[in-house]
């Protein structure tokens, strides 16, 4: 067929949107706080129109200004270093802040520089500390892997000492399951694996961590077909158990006393961890004052969750609380966020529970498992504690639900732990995204939506503004062709509930025309893709680029996603193989389209990738009436060869006929639109073989599609992202847009984004 090629400006509008240039395109939009002074204040960095700058502020006295003069500072370093220095961009990420000088690490040395004089002089200063430590709260200790063991230094190089000395292969201490620990990931960023999973105590005396048991935990091959250095391909068999397996990677939790050189071992039945370290889970943590360790655990099929408290000095171990239920219990909805769980002093705990059909706090007797009170009620859901003063019993969360129309954005509140005194601090139609000091007096807020730019604040724990730090300029990225992604609400495909999406409209918009459009799901229950702030999350970004090359893009959190009240969320339990509501995905399009003419829903496309190509390559399967063409990247197309934690939590317990229908390839037989698979060759997150059954059944079955193995390539395509994303462009504009794709147009390779890395794992 004869197609007319697609103007090269769509190609090149659609590349400027792509997540790494957004720091370009918005300014000030983000603000990280660096406590300082106890959490009386703190410094910040922004991008703006004249560079990188550093900002402080004074929260009490209500200021905000630049840390000091970059131009002259600048000037100073590059005079005192002998090395170029532009005040746009300053050759440091971090400073310190004393009385009347900065300091900071850069060229490999540490200076001060004095702010009166602007005179920059070398200083001694401890030696930059390396990714693969651990350092203590006080700075003068790091925690290492050495082999299979943990070794601390004192950051000063005056020592080095063993912590441990029995690790082994299959018992090593501070280890992630392998999957993440030595992931093709982490090799390709120059690591031989993560750091150790520890935890210091406040004193910065003791560390916890865990012994890692793998003993007969299975192996799953991958061949890197073309190593660098040439030659035969390499064989890899890392540990990855799947759902049904007897053994599974293991936590059996130590404490290590870093100076004594005692090891106390928790007595109590070690911690499964499929997926990652406890400690990286955010599981387990010290007590405020140090004196206790404080994990959960869950059962193998997450209908139990149990709080314990370990002693460090001792081992021994009590459970404080657990909570069972008919389908998985769950200390929060997103899977890794940081548990709702707090200690109220020695002998109350503050629990997340959905037992009433919403995500509500609760307040327990530690021990006895007494209910003291509800906290928090209502047809609405709890979504983070940001604080709680135990001294007026009072805590500070934001949740869900309490804006109209927006079942996402969320709210901050407060709330007597005796469930009275319910106040919203936050009382307006925004998202409000929070970051709380160290002793709760102040936190900064992020007010944004889908459509408006944040204004970023800081606020006092009466929800006050006491002063504006930033008011996000979006100028650039609306100049680069973006419009503000529509919400709407639509009606689930049973006709029960409500369904709530975002539609990005097509660059250069016209009413008369008729636009394919282009669903982006997300697949497994464990996170939305409907982002309620201006930040469209990682997966967005690529509706936004689809949006430049002519595509009408939705994003919908059917039945099944996470953030609402329980029964939408346990829509997925032992219903895995429905994606989060694909049906409903169905209804959506077909609602949408019903006032919305210009929606063709002829020419329907789904991408996905991970979760996503899972759902994109089922709905090509399950409605072949619907969907006319496909993108399934990395696709989790067979639960039976994927990781236990998440299949178990919410599969229900694995059989083969429960988990066979689950599978994309037993579907194979029923592919009549256009289908291409995409696989990363060193995807040890989801093994390459789970495409390749997939491709097998359709070979088998006699279909036509178009599969894309990149070799060296791991689950995200680190460092193949730009030609990855190029062949889905190429294939949904051919297949979609019946054009071609400019002629000589190639994405340049994207360059490192560490800060995305972190967002997408956690």
């Amino acid at each position: 067929m004869q197609r007319n090629p697609l103007d090269v400006g769509a190609y090149q509008a659609a590349e400027r949107l792509l997540r790494h240039h957004r720091r370009e395109l918005v300014l000030g939009a983000k603000v990280t706080p660096r406590w300082t002074d106890g959490g009386t204040g703190f410094w910040y960095t922004v991008d703006t129109a004249a560079g990188k700058r550093f900002v402080t502020v004074d929260p009490k006295a209500g200021t905000r200004r630049e840390a000091f003069d970059h131009g002259r500072l600048a000037a100073a370093l590059a005079d005192a270093s002998g090395q170029p220095a532009d005040a746009a961009s300053l050759p440091f990420p971090a400073v310190r802040l004393t009385a009347g000088a900065v300091e900071f690490d850069a060229f490999g040395e540490h200076w001060r520089c004095g702010l009166a004089d602007y005179v920059c002089e070398r200083v001694p200063g401890n030696a930059p500390g390396s990714p693969l430590e651990v350092a203590s709260p006080d700075g003068k200790t790091a925690v290492y892997r050495a082999g299979h063991d943990l070794r601390a230094r004192s950051l000063d190089g005056d020592r080095d000492w063993a912590l441990t000395s029995d690790g082994t292969e299959d018992e090593d201490y501070g280890a992630n399951p392998d999957y993440l620990m030595y992931s093709t990931l982490v090799t390709k960023l120059g690591l031989p694996h993560l750091p150790p999973a520890v935890a210091w105590s406040p004193d910065s005396a003791r560390v916890l961590t865990h012994r890692t048991v793998q003993r007969g935990v299975r192996r799953t091959p991958l061949v890197r077909a073309a190593p660098a250095g040439g030659g035969d391909p390499e064989l890899l068999s890392p540990r990855f158990a799947v759902p049904g397996d007897e053994h599974l990677p293991m936590a059996e939790f130590v404490v290590l006393d870093v100076a004594g050189g005692t090891v106390t071992a928790a007595q109590a039945d070690p911690v499964a961890m499929s997926m990652m370290s406890p400690l990286f889970q955010k599981w387990a943590w010290w007590s405020e004052g140090g004196s206790a360790v404080h994990y959960l655990s869950r059962t193998r099929d997450a209908r139990t969750l149990s709080l314990h408290r370990l002693d460090p000095s001792t081992g021994e171990v009590r459970t404080v609380l657990s909570e069972s239920g008919p389908t998985r219990v769950e200390p929060g909805q997103q899977q890794l966020q940081a548990p709702l769980v707090r200690l109220v002093g020695d002998d109350q705990v503050l629990w997340y529970s959905q037992r009433d059909g919403w995500g509500h706090l609760y307040l327990f007797a530690a021990g006895t498992g007494e209910q003291i009170a509800q906290v928090t009620s209502g047809a609405w859901a709890v979504q983070e504690i940001l604080h709680v003063d135990e001294g007026e019993r009072v805590v500070y969360f934001t949740a869900s639900g309490l804006v109209e129309g927006s079942p996402y954005r969320r709210t901050v509140c407060r709330v007597s732990l005796d469930g009275s005194g319910f106040a919203r601090l936050t009382d307006d139609d925004l998202d409000h995204d929070v970051t709380v000091g160290p002793d709760g007096e102040y936190f900064v807020d992020s007010a944004s939506t889908s459509s408006l730019p944040p204004v970023t604040t800081v606020r006092d724990r009466g929800g006050a503004v006491l002063v504006e730090l930033e008011r996000a300029d979006i100028s650039r990225l609306e100049a680069a062709g973006w419009s503000p992604p529509q919400p709407f609400r639509t009606t689930s495909a049973d006709g029960t509930t409500a369904i709530h999406g975002l539609l990005y409209p097509p660059h250069g918009f016209d009413p008369a025309r008729r636009y394919p459009v282009i669903d982006t799901p997300y697949g497994i229950p464990t996170a939305g893709r409907v982002s309620p702030s201006f930040d469209p999350g990682y997966y967005g970004y690529e509706a936004e680029a689809l949006a430049a090359l002519g595509f009408v893009v939705l994003a919908i959190d059917g039945q099944g996603s996470p953030g609402r009240d329980k029964a939408f969320h346990d829509a997925s339990y032992g219903n895995l193989e429905d994606a989060c509501g694909l049906a409903d995905h169905v209804a959506a399009l077909r609602e949408l389209a019903s006032t919305r003419p210009w929606m063709d829903l002829d020419r329907v496309g789904v991408t996905g990738m991970s979760s996503g190509g899972y759902a994109s390559a089922r709905a090509l399967l399950r409605y072949p009436e619907v969907f006319r063409a496909g993108v399934a990247e990395s696709g989790m197309h067979d639960f039976r060869l994927l990781e236990p934690g998440l299949a178990e939590a919410y599969q229900g317990p694995a059989g083969s006929d429960a988990y066979a229908g689950l599978s994309n390839a037993e579907l194979a037989d029923r592919l009549t639109g256009k289908l291409l698979l995409i696989h990363g060759g060193l995807d040890d997150r989801v093994p390459p073989q789970v495409t390749l059954r997939l491709a097998e059944r359709l070979i088998a079955h006699g279909k036509d599609f178009e599969l894309v193995v990149v070799p060296d390539a791991d689950h995200i395509y680190f460092g193949y992202e730009h030609y990855v994303t190029q062949r889905r462009w190429d294939f949904l504009v051919r297949h979609l847009l019946d054009a071609e794709p400019p002629s000589g147009y190639r994405l340049p390779a994207v360059p490192v984004d560490l800060e995305a890395l972190g967002e997408l794992f956690g």
